[in-house]
């Protein structure tokens, strides 16, 4: 796939997930072989104030290229320097701008879901963050605030218009959030009208899904979001899917040396303790659906250094072999 001038082996990207997908995450997930992963959501007045949390967020490492990274905010002074920042920060092959989040406190400030009611807003954001990079540009859109779709075809035409080098849809109105259906068929829609490509998100959680929604949608390439939290293996499954027609499930054995890597890929990162911390729910998602999997989640409750954790992964990993 091409966007831009950039050239993207495969067609699977990891979705943008607000307190998930910080480095180590994007650095499994790369690892497990997906084409592109996606930052976590960036304030761009976060950058414009210099925020130590959220320049944080901005930490990279050569591994995870091609890196995504997206923004969010309200107006075109912000976001055009926030912009300018990434661009000379030197860590983003595409850039990435917010019009689909719908949580309250994104949505108060005018930005994420809230634009999608603001065209010519969007049109004067758009514009000015062109004109400050030269980056490959996309932007990720809801269906909108009513499930015609009508708010995301104007505001994907706006983008494309103002020089967006792609779109990405979740076919989900802002009130959903992620309950019910994604709505495909949007997306399909969506791709008729683009001269742009056009990658599908929402509602694959497996390989036949992603087949399908190219299938039936025609897009260029699919976003994978929370599916991943259980199986960073999913894109590249994928990947390979699309390309020879079949793929092999991740084994027991890789699934438990992912655990093992993102334990310390994370104590390294944010040490050891906030790391326990986040990891104490964050393994039992990859053990999701197998034998004894209550057992070692209740165990992993009470972790607090990494070698506990190593041994419990040890110990489960034993258990059901």
């Amino acid at each position: 796939m091409q966007i831009k001038n950039l050239t993207i082996h495969g067609k699977t990207f990891l979705a943008p997930l607000a307190g998930i997908s910080n480095l180590p995450f994007r650095l499994l997930v790369k690892k497990c072989g997906c084409s592109v992963v996606c930052s976590e959501m960036i304030s761009a007045k976060g950058i414009f104030y210099n925020s130590k949390n959220t320049l944080n967020l901005l930490t990279s490492q050569k591994e995870e290229q091609p890196l995504s990274v997206q923004i969010f905010g309200g107006d075109p002074e912000s976001m055009a320097k926030g912009a300018k920042f990434i661009h000379n920060l030197k860590i983003a092959s595409i850039l990435d701008i917010n019009f689909g989040c719908s949580v309250k406190k994104v949505v108060k400030q005018g930005a994420g879901v809230a634009l999608m009611k603001e065209p010519e807003l969007t049109k004067a954001i758009l514009s000015a963050v062109r004109e400050a990079t030269n980056l490959p540009l996309t932007v990720k859109l809801r269906s909108g605030w009513d499930h015609s779709g009508e708010q995301a075809f104007q505001i994907a035409q706006i983008a494309q218009n103002c020089g967006v080098d792609a779109v990405i849809m979740h076919p989900r109105t802002a009130g959903q959030g992620f309950k019910g259906r994604a709505d495909w068929n949007l997306i399909s829609k969506l791709k008729k009208q683009m001269a742009i490509p056009v990658i599908g998100n929402g509602d694959i959680n497996s390989v036949e899904d992603a087949g399908r929604m190219l299938e039936s949608t025609g897009c260029d390439g699919v976003m994978v979001g929370r599916a991943a939290m259980i199986n960073p293996f999913l894109p590249s499954q994928i990947d390979d899917f699309l390309e020879t027609g079949s793929y092999e499930s991740s084994s027991n054995y890789e699934i438990f040396r992912a655990m093992e890597s993102l334990t310390k890929m994370y104590v390294d990162y944010f040490e050891e303790e906030p790391a326990c911390k986040m990891l104490r729910s964050r393994l039992s998602w990859f053990v999701k659906a197998m034998p004894g999997c209550s057992a070692f989640r209740k165990k992993m409750s009470s972790i607090n250094s990494k070698n506990q954790i190593i041994e419990l992964i040890k110990e489960f990993e034993t258990s059901i072999n």
